[in-house]
């Protein structure tokens, strides 16, 4: 059936003025200008913002986008961000839905560098949020202080950020009842390790893929599956009567540790994985199960799964046979298979180091999985590994 060209043509119209509308793009170049073209945006608007600095400081309410036609902020010249430096929280988007945030430097925030929630509406949180590119730096320094906060916020990815020296008491991205989310290939990293975290899923996030990213001491637990949340401040709020959790159905994959006291830590886990992780030198320990929420209903720290890792560690840096095992938890219920484990001073004694909390199934102990520059930070695996189905490598797409 032909098309008569009349109807073709006014198609042909339609896709371009909708093209058009869907990429207005709004240039800003001072701080002024970006508070206006926020509040004049709409679906399918770009905030480009020349390159220069900003005072942090940004509050914006509402923000909403529609699918395919989300509401960008972004660098006009990604190769020359812009700086936005200070303020409380470097930028806060308060219940935002189909926002993007593409290559902007925050550094120098006193209290979050990035700070996203639902606004305290539990029942309508934020919703389909990108972060990419960004640069989150020396947020705080004291306290607890987060290079980025996520409250109420769901289906989400962070990708391809960097974020370096958070609070003390802080978290590099700080999860609080967020769900069916994605943090993927970005760069952590810290210098000091009392007290602080990497990422953190807590307040009953669930459904969240932490997914080939690297990890550079970044803090005492570089991941903290679960933690300690406020029972006001779980989303969805609790249930009267029914199992509680700080998280459920994390997945950690794929990544890359270098030091940290522990890796990786199940606080308060009702489920979740961690697999496919290449632990370069944990300070103490390969992984932590605790309990900190010990309030009616919470059900003890349970399930998870330890599977296809490559640890290498030293016995002069390790603690316990590398795992810690906290008051009030299930360890028994936890799953250990396929693990690749070396002792860099002490191969012979390796498997005599370890303590597992389970029997581990088809593990590897005490072989030099062939890292190729570990000491320049180079841990990919040389072309005769014999650890190459395991760690981060062994991660399929």
């Amino acid at each position: 059936m032909r098309v008569p060209v009349r109807l073709w043509l006014a198609a042909v119209v339609s896709v371009v003025a909708w093209r058009a509308e869907a990429q207005t793009e709004m240039r800003v170049r001072d701080g002024l200008g970006l508070r206006q073209a926020a509040a004049q945006a709409k679906p399918g608007t770009r905030i480009a913002l020349a390159p220069g600095e900003y005072p942090g400081g940004f509050y914006f309410a509402g923000l909403k986008g529609e699918p395919d036609k989300p509401i960008i902020i972004a660098a006009a010249d990604p190769g020359n961000p812009p700086l936005i430096r200070g303020g409380g929280s470097g930028m806060h988007l308060v219940d935002p839905a189909y926002v993007e945030l593409h290559h902007l430097t925050l550094t120098g925030a006193t209290g979050n560098g990035l700070n996203i929630d639902d606004g305290g509406s539990y029942d309508t949180p934020a919703h389909h949020l990108v972060l990419r590119g960004l640069k989150v730096t020396d947020v705080g320094p004291e306290g607890n202080r987060d290079g980025i906060k996520l409250s109420g916020v769901c289906d989400f990815r962070v990708e391809g950020c960097t974020i370096e020296r958070w609070g003390t008491g802080g978290s590099a991205i700080d999860m609080v009842g967020c769900h069916r989310g994605v943090i993927e290939g970005n760069l952590f990293r810290h210098t000091a390790l009392a007290g602080n975290t990497g990422v953190q899923a807590k307040g009953g996030t669930s459904g969240v893929a932490i997914r080939r990213n690297r990890f550079e001491d970044a803090g005492d637990r570089a991941v903290n599956i679960g933690g300690s949340t406020g029972l006001q401040f779980f989303r969805p709020p609790l249930k009267p009567g029914a199992e509680h959790c700080e998280a459920r159905d994390i997945r950690v994959e794929g990544n890359t540790f270098i030091g940290s006291r522990a890796p990786v830590a199940f606080v308060g886990v009702d489920g979740s994985v961690v697999r496919f992780n290449t632990l370069y030198r944990p300070r103490r320990w390969a992984l932590r199960i605790l309990q900190e929420t010990r309030e009616p209903g919470f059900v003890p720290s349970r399930r998870g799964e330890f599977c296809d890792n490559l640890i290498v560690f030293r016995s002069d840096e390790w603690s316990g046979g590398g795992v810690n095992i906290g008051p009030h938890t299930a360890p028994h219920t936890f799953k250990f298979a396929r693990n690749f484990w070396y002792c860099l001073n002490d191969a012979p004694r390796t498997k005599s180091l370890l303590k597992l909390p389970a029997e581990e199934t088809d593990g590897l102990y005490g072989k030099d999985p062939l890292l190729r520059d570990p000491e320049k930070g180079d841990l990919r695996l040389q072309p005769s590994s014999p650890a190459s189905k395991v760690g981060a490598e062994g991660l399929e797409e």
